[in-house]
């Protein structure tokens, strides 16, 4: 793999990654529906994603886990189940297209980038879905649960379209993110 082909792929799987942290199911779903139509090179250790089972299986969890956020309670539970789900998902989408690196670089890289960005993007809309209990009772998530699916699927098909793209929007979002967060950490001090 040459430096931009890796970066590019890099992008690619930190993109879809961070779209784990909003639903676990739905990047996978993507990818597996776009490495069946072609869209999508896999290596052969990620093969079954792309198959006609891995599909069904994965369809039917991301309808699943879609209605379970819309069940009030629920949600809030469902935030704590996923966070590891998501970390894990993240990791594999990072190593799959980095599959032509050496192993320990192909790992590290995964771990840190694909754990690392579900991890933040799935505790971020944790904490936004608690704020949301406690503020409206509840009334409110069914608004940040479409958000999420919309940002989830969007940030998906953005990262196969436009790797790069879907990079910059991960990173805007965060340092936005952030920024907000110290600016509301300066206030209560």
């Amino acid at each position: 793999m040459s430096l931009p082909e890796t970066l590019l792929a890099a992008a690619l799987g930190v993109s879809l990654a961070a779209a784990v942290g909003f639903r676990v199911f739905v990047p996978l779903l993507v990818v597996a529906v776009a490495a069946k139509s072609g869209w999508m090179d896999l290596p052969a250790s990620f093969d079954w994603l792309g198959s006609a089972a891995a599909i069904a299986m994965l369809a039917v969890a991301a309808v699943a886990e879609i209605a379970a956020y819309y069940i009030p309670g629920v949600d809030n539970l469902l935030d704590a189940i996923a966070a590891p789900l998501a970390v894990i998902a993240g990791t594999m989408l990072v190593a799959a297209p980095l599959w032509e690196l050496p192993p320990l670089l192909k790992w590290t890289t995964a771990v840190i980038a694909g754990g690392g960005a579900a991890g933040v993007t799935q505790g971020l809309t944790s904490l936004l879905r608690a704020k949301s209990t406690l503020a409206t009772g509840g009334l409110a998530n069914p608004v940040v649960s479409t958000g999420e699916l919309g940002g989830s699927l969007l940030l998906s098909i953005l990262a196969l379209l436009m790797p790069l793209v879907a990079l910059l929007f991960v990173a805007i979002a965060l340092v936005l993110v952030f920024r907000r967060i110290r600016r509301l950490a300066r206030r209560t001090v």
